[in-house]
């Protein structure tokens, strides 16, 4: 197979995991990779195709429908291969008439001779207009915020989410609804005492972070004449476990837990929900140099065994226990506690770009419940004096702000704290009693973060 095949034959792999398997794309498109032998090179090409498909499904079904008689009926393959092609079409600098024959080649490899029929005339009428030509057919009748869910491919329901809790109008909304499409940089940490940040800005094609003193950006390409592999695990220190793969947003909300001050000496430090174990791994380093044991806590198994293994170089006492934290018993209070609760996901959508058609209205009661009970738990967990950091990766008000306040109504001997003192390189307002960040102007995922300080 050519590789300008290969490339749209890996989109569609991932595709099918995704809506056949409940795969998740981040997950499948590295082995996917592999599987076909895509060289670095065009590796970059795959990925655009295939995130950028998932991240506008919305959008494409919608001319597809436009477009095809029998929608009702059509097969996921079938509509599969349609998306990669409509994306292609709509959204990159290819030729048409080289993104029709690849896709219909693509078409017949997987769906038969009869498909790929099908799939050439469906793709010849997309090909018949641009995209804004599209747009402006497709919004005749629609609202506003309807209208917005077909230019910028979310769901309606979550374009209003966001605009709640950023306090934007349908105009400045648009902003983060477009940085949420655009392909997130691939970050890198330095694990404390597993590396140091010489050693992470001493590796080629990187460039410091913006915000995290323990990060560094990888930097692409920008020519034909740069070439270099932009997949992290062709660094040794990545797959050594010693360097990892974390967006600068949740590099901050560890290093915020790990630098409140805390009156007295520091013995245990806590995560509740430590999968896949990036901001275990921050906490386990500075628990160390802090005189701290550390424990995480993970109720799934394979995602335990990914703490574990970002734990693997870690120094000091510490341990992974398979439980749900909300049964967790312990003969000691801690000192510093992480909840970084079970969400929507809603503030990573850069990075997840199948989450925002997974997602529903109805999943977000019984994941405040959640985290209502989970921040309950470290409230029992945490000694006087201590911290709990309540985190997500969502800024959905129900999963933020309302769990604070309601947690704040409920134990009045806790205390928000001022989160500004703590990430100075923010310049956040004196104050600020939680960190919301935006993808559109720090540029990492939608992290939310509230210090709570057990006072009696």
């Amino acid at each position: 197979m050519k590789q300008s095949g290969t490339t749209r034959r890996v989109a569609y792999n991932v595709l099918q995991a995704v809506h056949e398997k409940d795969a998740y794309s981040n997950l499948v498109l590295p082995a996917a990779l592999d599987d076909l032998g895509v060289s670095a090179r065009d590796a970059g090409l795959a990925t655009e195709i295939t995130y950028g498909t998932l991240r506008r499904q919305g959008t494409l079904d919608a001319v597809i429908d436009a477009c095809a008689s029998r929608t009702d009926s059509m097969d996921s393959s079938v509509r599969d291969v349609l998306r990669v092609g409509a994306y292609q079409l709509l959204f990159m600098r290819i030729p048409s008439h080289a993104a029709v024959d690849e896709t219909v080649t693509l078409a017949r490899e997987v769906a038969g001779m009869g498909a790929s029929k099908f799939v050439n005339a469906v793709l010849r009428k997309i090909s018949a207009k641009s995209w804004d030509e599209w747009l402006a057919e497709l919004s005749e009748g629609k609202t506003p915020v309807e209208v917005l869910a077909l230019e910028y491919s979310y769901p309606v329901w979550v374009i209003r989410s966001l605009a709640d809790a950023y306090k934007c109008d349908l105009t400045s909304i648009r902003e983060i609804l477009a940085a949420g499409n655009e392909p997130a940089p691939v970050s890198l940490v330095a694990k404390p005492g597993q590396a140091t940040v010489e050693e992470l800005l001493d590796l080629p094609h990187v460039s410091p972070g913006i915000w995290s003193p323990l990060a560094a950006t990888m930097l692409r390409p920008s020519g034909p004449d740069e070439k270099w592999s932009t997949r992290p695990g062709d660094i040794e220190a990545v797959r050594d476990n010693r360097i990892g793969v974390q967006d600068e947003g949740s590099q901050l909300v560890a290093l915020a837990l790990a630098n409140v001050e805390i009156q007295g000496p520091q013995s245990h430090w806590l995560d509740m929900c430590a999968g896949p174990g990036g901001k275990a791994a921050i906490l386990a380093g500075l628990a160390d140099a802090a005189g701290a044991d550390f424990t995480a806590l993970e109720p799934i198994a394979a995602r335990a065994h990914l703490v574990s293994n970002s734990l693997w170089n870690a120094p000091g006492d510490l341990k992974v226990l398979v439980m749900d934290a909300r049964e967790f018993e312990s003969d000691v209070e801690y000192d510093r506690i992480l909840v970084d609760a079970p969400c929507t996901g809603l503030g990573a959508l850069r990075r997840r770009p199948e989450a925002r058609w997974r997602r529903q209205p109805s999943d977000v009661p019984p994941l405040t419940a959640l985290q209502q009970e989970l921040l309950t738990k470290a409230s029992e967990l945490v000694r006087v004096g201590g911290v709990v950091g309540y985190v997500t990766c969502s800024p959905h008000l129900a999963e933020t702000d309302s769990i604070v306040a309601n947690f704040l109504k409920r134990n009045p001997n806790f205390e928000a704290l001022d989160v500004s003192p703590v990430l100075p390189q923010l310049k956040l307002p004196t104050g600020s009693l939680s960190l919301r960040l935006r993808p559109d102007v720090h540029h990492t995922d939608g992290m939310f973060l509230a210090l709570l300080r057990r006072t009696a």
